[in-house]
């Protein structure tokens, strides 16, 4: 079982992939734990503090994840709110659109 986590220790930090990086994490504390459920002794002890560790882990990747994408949409809301000021008319026609082509197909339902 301690093998898995030696495996994992170099795959993660990759911030391409979020979602594979928190999956890996979780499966490798569920496993831990799970193993460290049905055994006694110091084996299960250090297993249930390396399963707590990874989940931990997860916890610290989660927040790291969910702050830089609070960043990037405050970017991307401050990039939206400058071309709305510098082409009012056209954000003006392109909601219009939009709408348009909502209450068209909502009207063929």
């Amino acid at each position: 079982m301690l093998d898995i986590t030696a495996r994992n220790n170099g795959s993660i930090g990759s911030d391409n992939n979020a979602s594979a990086d928190m999956k890996v994490l979780m499966k490798d504390a569920q496993s831990l734990l799970t193993a460290a459920a049905s055994m006694t002794g110091e084996k299960a002890d250090a297993l249930r503090t390396r399963g707590m560790e990874l989940l931990d882990r997860a916890m610290g990747k989660a927040s790291q994840y969910q702050d830089q994408a609070k960043v990037k949409g405050k970017e991307l809301a401050q990039s939206a709110d400058v071309y709305v000021k510098d082409n009012p008319w056209r954000t003006v026609a392109a909601a219009a659109s939009v709408g348009l082509l909502v209450g068209i197909y909502l009207g063929r339902k």
